[in-house]
Formats: C-alpha cells, structure tokens, sequence
C-alpha cells in the first residue's frame, strides 16, 4: 500500500468559478503510461501539445494545452502533467473525473494505470515539492503568502523570500554557528591538547558577530513579517468620541454608523487598508462607559470591545476635545486608563488621540497633554500624521520595503529563541572557568531553533498545520 506521500495525487489548481482557463493537475513517481492513455499519445517533455481529451466513448470533453514535466525538473519533483483547459467548473470537474477514472483503468477490464490516485489535499503540491528538496519550508510558505499578498510591497517580499532571499541569510547564521559549534566539540573532544581555545579560535569575537548578524537578521525578519500579518488597530473610547467617524475617515468610505446618540456602536466593526504597503486592520468597537441606563445588548458590546483591545497591536485612544474640561468626562477617561494599563501588554503601545478639532474653536492649538495627536475625523486634520505614528509605534522602517521578505510570526519566535541561546551561550564564555559543554549545548540548541525555519528540523505536526493552511492544487 502507498503511503500519504507516495501516492499519486490530482487536483483543480486554479480558483473555483467561472474563467478563460482552468488547470487541472496531477504528481506521481510515475505518469507515462497515464499521459498516453489519457491524452492518446505520448508526450514531450516541458513542451505544450494542443489536444482533445476524451471521455470513455470517444467524445472530446475538451481541447486542451497539455504539459508534461518529467521528474526531477518539475515543480514537486515527481512526474507532473498539467491540463490547461476552459475555465468552467463543469469541464474541470468532467477532466478531474475522466483522469481518475484512466487511473483506475475504467472501460474493458484494462488494469490501473496508476494505483491510488487520488484528490490531492490542501498544499499537497507544494508539501511534495518541499519533500523532495524542491523548496526548503521558508520558500515554501513564501508560495502561499505571495498568493495571499494584498499589498505590492507584500507581494515583491514574498517573491524574494520565494527565490530564497530569506533562506540564504538563515544557512549564513547557520554556518556560523556550525563553525563556532565546531570548534568548541573539538576542544571538548580534545582536552589533552594544549590549546588556548578562546585566544586563539576567537570564541567571543565569533560570538559576538553572529548576535550582531542575528539582531540585523531579526529586524528585517520583523519587518517582513508586519508586511504579512499587518498590524492590529482598535479604537477605544468613551460614546461619541468620534471612533466610528475615524473608522470611516481612515478607510475612506462609510463603514459605521455615525450618530450623536450614545452606544450607537454596538459590536465590532473591522476595516484592513493599506499604509505605504502594511496592511493596517482598523477596528471600531462600543463606546466605553459606566452607566445605569447601559442595557444588556450595549454591555455585551463593551465586553466585546475589551476582547478586541487586549488582543491589540496598538490601541488608539480617543478623546473628545469638546468635553475634556468636563470633571465627569475626565473621571471615565482615568477609569479607562486604569483599565487599559492593567489588561494591555507591556509591549502594547497607546496612542492618545484629541479629536473634534475642528468644533473646538476656544481650545489650545495642542493636545491638552504632552501625549497624542490632535485629529479630526471629520476634516482630515492630523491622519497623515496619525497613520506615520502608527507604523513607527509597531516598529515599521519607512523606505526598506525594497529589501525585505517575507516573514512568519514562527520565524520570529524561531529568532528570538536563537537570541536567546546564543545569550547563554555567552554567559557560559564569559564565565570565569568557561563551561564549554554548556556552551555546546547552547550553540546547538540555536542551530536546532534555525533549521526549524528552513524545515530541516521540523515536526510533522509543524507541517500540517503549514500546508493545510493552502489551497487546493498547490
């Protein structure tokens, strides 16, 4: 019996609906003797042929571009054959069930041609590719996010992580440590020898360039990775301070409600826009407030609104201008406050927002406090300041977006573990009798934490979750 791996596999790589072209697709070991039977003749390899391909009484299903790539020179490494029909969902599915049924040898007692084949599974193409070293995992995630990318900037990223932009600086971090890690298991090896090994191996000057390589690598992987997952917005205040017009006046069109009534705001409004190629998810939640007219449905809406803001990239506070000299208005905001420093994360940033601006003709030019910005929702005044401070608060580096790959959140968990190995590491140099066998393990538990990013020390479960998370036919 074939195992997952080993089994041919076919699926529709293009979207569902209606197009000019759709492909179906299909990987194994071995597919000549499918190729002839299915296509009536035998193929050149990597070169189009313009065919008919029949159902079992003779008659064209459809005429076809069919391209055949002979293993190892294929996108997965195996056999690929790939059908480049009319785009209909019909005549997709007629192909993708003539092929199966030419597998199994259908028709006249005939024997499988192909044994097993099956419906490919979410990322499975992609998955073999990366089994059979076509890809490393790194550029293999970079396929899924260069079909998700929704800005250019995240597109271009992924391309260059794709062609292994990103892979080449983890294997230049990886050599290095292996060099390091090299020579300390030899003077392990070797304690009868007399050598000085942190004179003359350069132990802490290696050590050092790598931590300077590893935080230069891990800046640009944070970059790449806020270019992926973007950054999460919520705007949190008191009722009609303005968060469902700076909600609309950011994304540029009338997303929310807008009303002087208190708690006009019931549940979570969610936009995503772009800022010089991040993606920004802006999130709109109930007016905070303490009050003995709130009603249930109002109540759940605050509760929601606190789920939204603890998961927060940065919270923007919003403040009304209008009503900031108000002893009650300001006894709220404090509660707010309080609220917000006890149930955000330290690394969290609040950004204080005046906003109303423009209907606040007697107040000061600046903020009433030396934090936060002066907006108006409803002229425009301060959002290109407003969207700049944004991304410098989550750590955005205006203008290297040329530079950049893309990046996963496990990258940057997998970097900040290396970090932190590499800092035990020191600490084990450093020592007044240097512990080298602490110091090895160190060195190769970093190494461990950078082949997990590349796939050549990952587990299986690790590889599910990445690949189910694609779609079908790639």
């Amino acid at each position: 019996m074939l195992s997952q791996h080993d089994a041919p596999i076919v699926a529709i790589a293009t979207a569902p609906g209606r197009g000019a072209v759709g492909i179906v697709r299909l990987s194994a070991k071995s597919l000549l003797p499918l190729v002839k039977a299915l296509c009536g003749r035998e193929l050149k390899a990597r070169e189009a042929t313009y065919l008919p391909v029949k159902d079992a009484q003779g008659l064209a299903i459809d005429h076809v571009l069919a391209l055949y790539f002979s293993a190892p020179n294929s996108y997965t490494g195996e056999d690929v054959l790939e059908l480049q029909g009319h785009g209909g969902a019909v005549v997709l599915q007629l192909l993708l069930a003539r092929c199966l049924e030419v597998a199994a040898g259908a028709g006249g007692g005939v024997s499988s041609l192909l044994p097993g084949l099956r419906l490919a599974l979410p990322g499975e193409f992609t998955q073999r590719a990366f089994l059979n070293h076509k890809l490393d995992l790194a550029q293999a995630e970079a396929v899924a996010d260069l079909i998700d990318a929704s800005t250019e900037a995240a597109a271009r990223s992924a391309t260059r992580s794709l062609s292994g932009a990103f892979s080449a600086e983890i294997h230049h971090l990886r050599d290095a440590l292996i060099h390091l890690r090299m020579l300390v298991e030899a003077t392990l090896d070797f304690p009868e020898e007399d050598i000085d090994f942190l004179q003359q191996a350069d132990a802490r000057g290696q050590l050092a360039r790598l931590q300077e390589n590893l935080l230069a690598v891990m800046v640009r992987t944070r970059q790449g990775a806020l270019l992926r997952e973007g950054i999460r917005v919520v705007i949190a205040g008191q009722p009609n301070a303005g968060k469902s017009s700076l909600l609309n006046a950011l994304a540029g069109r009338e997303l929310a409600i807008v009303t002087p009534i208190a708690g006009t705001t019931r549940d979570v409004v969610q936009q995503t826009i772009q800022i010089e190629g991040v993606p920004l998810h802006v999130v709109d939640t109930a007016g905070l407030r303490d009050h003995p007219e709130v009603g249930e449905v109002e109540r759940i809406g605050m509760e929601r609104a606190w789920e939204q803001i603890v998961h927060a990239d940065a919270v923007l506070f919003l403040h009304d201008l209008t009503r900031h000299q108000d002893p009650s208005y300001q006894q709220a905001e404090a509660n707010i406050q309080a609220t917000l420093a006890a149930s955000l994360a330290r690394h969290v940033p609040v950004l204080h927002l005046w906003n109303k601006a423009d209907a606040c003709n007697a107040c000061e030019s600046q903020a009433p406090t030396s934090e936060g910005l002066m907006v108006s929702a409803k002229t425009g005044q301060g959002l290109e300041a407003l969207r700049k401070k944004l991304l410098e608060l989550v750590g955005w580096q205006a203008g290297n977006a040329e530079g950049l790959f893309m990046a996963r959140e496990r990258h940057v968990q997998a970097l900040r573990a290396v970090q932190t190995h590499l800092a035990q590491a020191s600490a084990c140099l450093e020592a007044q009798t240097p512990a080298l066998d602490l110091l090895a393990e160190e060195l190769r538990l970093g190494q461990n934490a950078l082949n997990g990013i590349t796939g050549e020390f990952t587990s299986d479960d690790l590889l599910g979750v990445i690949f189910s998370s694609f779609c079908i036919g790639k």
